[in-house]
């Protein structure tokens, strides 16, 4: 799926597609010096979206409902969170 975000809702993610993805943070270290926003706890677990990045060349990983600004918004490396679980929505 590839769709441009930037701070996306948990309600805004399942209006794309009816299902939401599940992620452990297992590297919360080295915040960029330029960061502004909400930051993930190590061993945290929190609602995700995969989204290809077009300037990055891979996918990132959105946290649902973080809030950030420009350039990184909420995305982060995806060495940063281990996906764990996919949750449907009927």
């Amino acid at each position: 799926m590839a769709y441009e975000v930037d701070n996306l809702t948990l309600a805004e993610a399942t209006r794309h597609a009816p299902f939401v993805d599940y992620a452990r943070c297992v590297d919360a270290s080295q915040r960029p010096y330029n960061h502004v926003g909400d930051w993930p706890e190590e061993g945290g677990l929190y609602p995700v979206r995969v989204v290809d990045s077009r300037t990055e060349g891979m996918g990132l990983i959105h946290v649902l409902g973080f809030q950030g600004e420009a350039p990184f918004y909420n995305a982060f490396a995806p060495h940063r969170f281990e996906v764990i679980l996919t949750v449907w929505l009927n």
